[in-house]
């Protein structure tokens, strides 16, 4: 293998492009002028660009040297998420979103344009035997966008024998990298709990069959399934975000709502809590002559890395950062990924690029307000995925 490119002297370029898709954020599957840059960018490299998987999804193939469609060697993917969230930004930099309510607080912004450097590592030596899928996927954030390039050709159309990705981690510091075999990342799901009684006066509770004390008491018992239910030694977290009742203060309504999500490592686990969320709703309200209606709603997978898939992804990020800046058995987060669908499909594996100060310590968490991605990690990702590219394809050859 010849010598590496370099991506020096294109870290001014990537810097201008990620931080004018931080001023220009888009929310899940309204990524059109992402797109649209992205693709430019990539034609501009001399790429056949694909639009429109999962709506506003872009794919491009890098192929080696005596590669072609019709003889692609061993392939790999690669997956930058593009989408951003309904957060109003609080940063007063230069390149803070200029879209009132959305921010690039999950540093999507950042993932593509590392994936973008690698494309142009890739397309400067193409002295690899193979071929590269790169894919810039939108609506991770809650819209299952992975999932619904998958429904619509995303491994017919480019078939990959093994898929990677990678996100950046504000508890890990910058200049380090994390990896582990196995769940990454918590499966997700969303639960909705009616409960229905009777309505009435305030003044007459005898009369009703109120259901805003009925749904606290679900409230407290669903806990006991994380306290009591779990076993210690594995991870489960339960949280009830939103109750919503009532129109006024005088009137007990006829129904209460929860809502609320639970984020498991093991599908064993995840059995056990909706087992045990229906039958905890339904007897708790049953004691209160009330009745209560479980609702079960789409969630996202466990991120979970196959092995030989994520010990070689250690391996690459000990040549990038360095033995003692890598951690191959990293301990999972309860945060969800659609990722976790490209995993059910093909073999692959997901891991951290750390966002936090470089001297330690945590950096500004996902999805706050004041977030920014680590413009210091462009160079650093993009080598990172070349140099991934080069190596599996140099061993899947």
């Amino acid at each position: 293998m010849r010598s590496l490119p370099d991506i020096t002297p294109h870290l001014g370029q990537l810097l201008r492009f990620r931080r004018d898709l931080h001023a220009h954020p888009e929310l899940r599957f309204e990524e059109h002028r992402t797109a649209d840059k992205v693709a430019a960018y990539l034609q501009a490299l001399g790429l056949e660009v694909h639009r429109g998987l999962g709506v506003t999804g872009v794919v491009a193939t890098v192929r080696g040297k005596g590669r072609s469609a019709a003889n692609p060697g061993p392939s790999l993917g690669l997956r930058a998420d593009m989408d951003a969230l309904p957060v109003a930004e609080l940063n007063d930099f230069a390149h803070a979103s200029r879209h009132p309510g959305c921010m690039h607080a999950c540093g999507h912004d950042g993932h593509t344009t590392m994936l973008l450097g690698a494309a142009t590592l890739l397309c400067q030596n193409r002295d690899f035997d193979g071929s590269v899928h790169l894919i810039f996927q939108p609506g991770e954030e809650g819209g299952a966008g992975a999932k619904l390039m998958m429904e619509q050709g995303l491994f017919e159309l480019f078939p990959c024998d093994a898929v990677f990705a990678l996100h950046n981690w504000p508890d890990l510091p910058a200049g380090q990298m994390a990896v582990r075999v196995g769940p990454i990342m918590a499966s997700t799901l969303r639960f909705e709990i009616r409960v229905k009684g009777r309505g009435g006066h305030a003044a007459m509770p005898h009369a009703t069959r109120d259901p805003i004390p009925v749904a606290c008491a679900i409230v407290g018992q669903l806990q006991t399934l994380v306290s009591r239910r779990t076993d210690p030694l594995d991870s489960a977290v339960l949280t009830v975000g939103k109750i919503e009742s009532g129109t006024v203060e005088n009137i007990i309504p006829d129904e209460a709502g929860i809502y609320g999500t639970v984020r498991t490592l093991r599908t064993e686990t995840q059995q056990l809590f909706i087992e045990g969320m229906q039958r905890i709703s339904a007897h708790v309200a049953a004691a209160h002559e009330c009745e209560a209606e479980f609702l079960l709603k789409p969630g996202y997978p466990n991120t979970c890395n196959h092995e030989r898939e994520a010990l070689f992804m250690a391996e690459v990020m000990r040549e990038v950062v360095g033995a003692h800046n890598t951690h191959a058995d990293v301990l999972p987060a309860m945060t969800s990924e659609d990722f976790g669908f490209m995993l059910e499909a093909v073999p692959g594996a997901y891991g951290w690029i750390g966002n936090g100060p470089a001297d330690g310590g945590p950096g500004t968490s996902l999805h706050h307000p004041a977030y920014d991605f680590n413009d210091d990690n462009l160079g650093r990702g993009a080598r990172f995925w070349d140099l991934l590219a080069r190596r599996w394809l140099a061993r899947a050859g």
